[in-house]
């Protein structure tokens, strides 16, 4: 994000539109609609919201006043120019509401959600995502982001070396522990499953208590506008490492090693160092921009060139999600 941010009134219809980043916080739009319709309003000024976005990545709107889950939706779709994406082939368990709106990942609040850019284990992720905070949490659960670039950037050469020769093979195992496949893949026939998975490059095979896939995917990936190199990928968050101690080794020891319900690997097969998905969390924990959520803010990000995660929280804590704009792997 740029270190000088012009304050001057850009958008019509509010009397106040001011942009700040203050310390660690994301670029923040300040506005108010002065009556306006949230949808109304970013339709007058979805040229300045999308060029916000273009030139810093990631956009915190402060000030709109969004009602429900549809009016997010559809405000999602105006700012994006596109349709929001359905979220299948899941990694974490939501509720889904109409127009193609998620909640958030809903693990329980004494989790933390590590970085990652959404869909990035697939060959297939939205371009944009966007937040929107119906219920600030009591205490903490912010939505920490970083920059995808900067994580690359201070990695040292021989990670990025290792993943980017190699690459990443993400297994899963749909068994009784965690997702079912029936969920991942939003449907209860097979031949759909398979249809998916051929037309996505992941290799399947049916267990006699489940399912398992592979697939090998990049581990970094170049932002077509920007042509940065990005760290896009999630293996340190599929890794078994990624478990508390006593988690992994209980699973460990109930289902096996080669059963676990999600692990990577190099593309080859080979096992990656620890030290070396350890030195990339701690990196990611460096680079965490935090903010606190206010009630209606609206955070909206380039999924390439920013991560999300979720804090521990106390308190309710409602945040909803939509996707857009399919990009994908040409390799």
């Amino acid at each position: 994000m740029p270190s000088e941010i012009m304050t001057d009134n850009l958008l019509e219809n509010t009397q106040v539109a001011d942009l700040e980043k203050a310390g660690d916080l994301p670029l923040i739009l300040n506005v108010e609609p002065n009556g306006m319709r949230s949808l109304a309003f970013v339709k007058k000024n979805k040229a300045t919201i999308q060029r916000l976005i273009d030139e810093n990545g990631a956009l915190l709107i402060r000030g709109l006043k969004i009602h429900s889950s549809k009016e997010f939706g559809n405000v999602l779709t105006e700012i994006f120019d596109s349709p929001l994406l359905k979220y299948t082939y899941r990694s974490t368990p939501r509720t889904e509401f109409r127009g193609n709106v998620y909640t958030a990942t809903e693990y329980p609040d004494n989790q933390v959600i590590p970085q990652h850019n959404e869909n990035a284990y697939s060959n297939s992720w939205p371009d944009r995502i966007g937040f929107l905070c119906f219920i600030p949490p009591v205490v903490d659960g912010e939505t920490p982001i970083s920059c995808s670039k900067t994580l690359y950037e201070k990695l040292p050469q021989e990670i990025k070396t290792a993943f980017e020769e190699k690459h990443i093979m993400y297994v899963r195992n749909y068994i009784d522990v965690d997702l079912p496949w029936t969920e991942v893949f939003q449907t209860e026939d097979r031949s759909d499953v398979e249809t998916y998975c051929q037309n996505n490059k992941i290799e399947f095979e049916w267990l006699d208590n489940g399912l398992r896939t592979r697939q090998i995917n990049p581990a970094v990936a170049v932002h077509k506008k920007t042509n940065d190199k990005l760290w896009f990928n999630q293996a340190h968050l599929f890794h078994v490492s990624n478990l508390e101690e006593e988690v992994a080794n209980t699973l460990i020891s109930t289902v096996g090693i080669d059963n676990l319900p999600r692990n990577t690997f190099y593309g080859d097969g080979s096992a990656i160092p620890d030290a070396y998905l350890q030195t990339i969390r701690d990196i990611y924990e460096e680079t965490k921009i935090k903010f606190k959520w206010h009630k209606s803010d609206l955070l909206l990000l380039d999924n390439m060139r920013f991560t999300h995660g979720r804090e521990t929280f106390e308190g309710d804590r409602k945040i909803i999600v939509g996707m857009a704009c399919p990009n994908g792997h040409t390799q």
